[in-house]
């Protein structure tokens, strides 16, 4: 069935609102153009700030770069239908924070790489490196920017009543303006400021939400939960496709992936000043991950208590009709503000690596003469065909279901083999470069042909469309395979592919080997003595880990 039209919300909008949201748009390009002022036409400037970035910075760029639109929306949405229990997806980012951290972090920074592939061909080869640099591309273009662009535009018109490739246009020209111009410091430095932005909004929403629950008698804690519908306020369930087992098997491969061998995530972390700023900032990112679940997850489930009657069985309406229902004049602004900052970090982050991806592994490989303002210049480029192919994708956001889970099927089929290959490339020396090429080959086609089949314009045509007209969807799902697991099993399927291969043939040479990999998996944990105390960032990361233990305690 199509999903139902957005509630038309501009009527609850103020003149105030509408100046507080151009003004922010105004401030944000300016900031961003600022920035770029600070650039220098280097290649190591504009796509990695000088490498002079700090670990505040980092980490708050990290998050505003995850946290989107669609996560702004979905994860109400995901709240509104099914509960806490898509928090999963924000508390075991912490622990793939902690692996970017404290594992691979340390082998990006001694080895001065500017993107991950350019890691991959040190370590395997560098047929693995353009393999890996193109699939990153179609990643940042398919789900960073495309996705991100629906989203927002959806919740632009509903707040507006700007039809949707209107909304697209705008807020991409807007963001790429000065993504384009000031490359990654232009990006971080907006980025820092989007964070505080969003996490501000989110707030607000959250207890405007609380006070609203008062004034229709739901009092206290047992009241809330006697109002929800069953496990929605448990993060652990027994079983169904957001099971813990899905979870603990399925999320890994997707957050290793996106956490730990994305381009769009880790270019901050390739910009760090020093080896610890690479290895804090991530962990900082990692306690600010707890949040979204009480700021973002949790209104969704308040929407379900207050406006179910008002939202029915299209949940991704829960957040756009809090808005419309509990902010008052000028909030409304202020909120709208803020979506459209999760939004434009989010693209902008994406637009700077595919264009770091186009110019140091592509064109820089095959003409290594090429001066640097030309490297630059040619990433410029790049963000701008990038950003109009992602506006082409974004016009097909609504045939996928629920916004969020549609993101997470997407990453489903394209993290597994690059998951296999870093994971096991990282901590088994043995791997070998012929084994990475198979993987990321064979994993990626097999990916690839999961997606088209699952995709519903694809599958409408090749398999019919049954009794409600609703394209029959990927065979994992006639199977009973939700797509957490199947992120699984193809991970498994591409981690035999790896040893396989990697045992038929020759061991790597000492130099693909030596500072690229650990010679255990306890190395990078006890490798070297405890410096600094509590300013160690192994011991910041233990308070991490047993923070979000607890958490789960609490919740479970």
């Amino acid at each position: 069935m199509p999903p139902a039209p957005p509630p038309q919300l501009a009527a609850g909008f103020h003149t105030v609102d509408l100046v507080i949201i151009i003004g922010y748009l105004v401030g944000i390009v300016a900031l961003g153009l600022w920035a770029a002022r600070r650039e220098k036409d280097t290649a190591n400037d504009y796509f990695l700030a000088g490498r002079n970035l700090r670990w505040p910075v980092i980490g708050l760029s990290l998050f505003a770069t995850n946290i989107s639109t669609v996560h702004l929306v979905g994860l109400a949405s995901a709240g509104y239908e099914h509960g806490l229990v898509f928090g999963n997806f924000e508390w075991l980012a912490a622990f793939c924070l902690i692996l970017l951290g404290l594992v691979f972090a340390p082998f990006y920074f001694r080895n001065r790489v500017t993107t991950l592939p350019e890691y991959l061909e040190r370590r395997f080869s560098p047929a693995s490196r353009t393999m890996l640099a193109v699939m990153a591309v179609f990643g940042a273009l398919f789900i960073h920017i495309g996705v991100s662009l629906y989203a927002g535009a959806t919740i632009i018109e509903g707040f507006f009543g700007l039809n949707v490739y209107v909304s697209i246009l705008i807020i991409s020209a807007a963001t790429a303006l000065y993504t384009v111009v000031g490359g990654l410091l232009a990006v971080v430095v907006t980025e820092s400021v989007q964070t505080v932005l969003l996490l501000a909004g989110a707030l607000i929403i959250t207890v405007l939400g609380v006070i609203a629950l008062g004034d229709a008698g739901v009092g206290d804690w047992a009241a809330f939960k006697a109002a929800t519908k069953p496990d929605q306020l448990s993060m652990l369930h027994a079983d169904g496709g957001f099971a813990w087992y899905a979870m603990l098997l399925g999320y890994p491969v997707l957050g290793v992936w996106y956490w730990c061998a994305d381009q769009t995530i880790v270019q901050r972390v390739l910009g760090a000043r020093s080896e610890r700023d690479a290895m804090v900032g991530p962990i900082f990112a990692g306690f600010i991950k707890v949040l979204p679940v009480f700021l973002m997850v949790f209104p969704g489930v308040m929407a379900y208590i207050l406006f179910r009657d008002a939202i029915g069985e299209n949940p991704d309406q829960a957040l756009p009709v809090l808005i419309d229902r509990l902010v008052p004049v000028g909030l409304k602004g202020l909120l709208a503000a803020g979506l459209l900052a999760a939004l434009m970090s989010t693209v902008a982050g994406a637009l700077n690596a595919a264009s770091t991806l186009v110019s140091i592994d592509i064109v820089q490989r095959l003409r290594p003469e090429t001066p640097e303002k030309s490297l630059v210049f040619i990433g410029r480029v790049t963000a701008v065909v990038v950003m109009v192919l992602a506006i082409l994708w974004s016009t097909q956001g609504g045939r996928f279901g629920g916004i969020f889970a549609g993101l997470n099927q997407m990453i489903a089929c394209l993290a597994p083999p690059i998951t296999a290959v870093f994971v096991l490339g990282v901590f088994w020396p043995r791997g070998t470069q012929q084994a990475a090429l198979a993987t990321l080959l064979g994993g990626s086609l097999l990916g690839a042909v999961v997606f088209v089949i699952d995709f519903p314009a694809v599958s409408g045509h090749l398999f019919g469309n049954n009794a409600d007209g609703d394209a029959i969807q990927f065979v994992s799902h006639t199977l009973g395979i939700p797509f957490m697991l199947q992120a699984w099993w193809l991970c498994v399927i591409c981690c035999v592919l790896f040893v396989a291969v990697s045992l038929a043939t020759p061991r790597p040479r000492p130099d693909q080997t030596d500072g690229l990999c650990w010679a255990n998996p306890l190395s990078a944990l006890l490798g070297k003595p405890l410096k600094g105390g509590a300013r160690d960032p192994r011991i910041l990361a233990l308070f991490l880990f047993v923070f979000v233990v607890l958490l789960y305690w609490c919740f479970r």
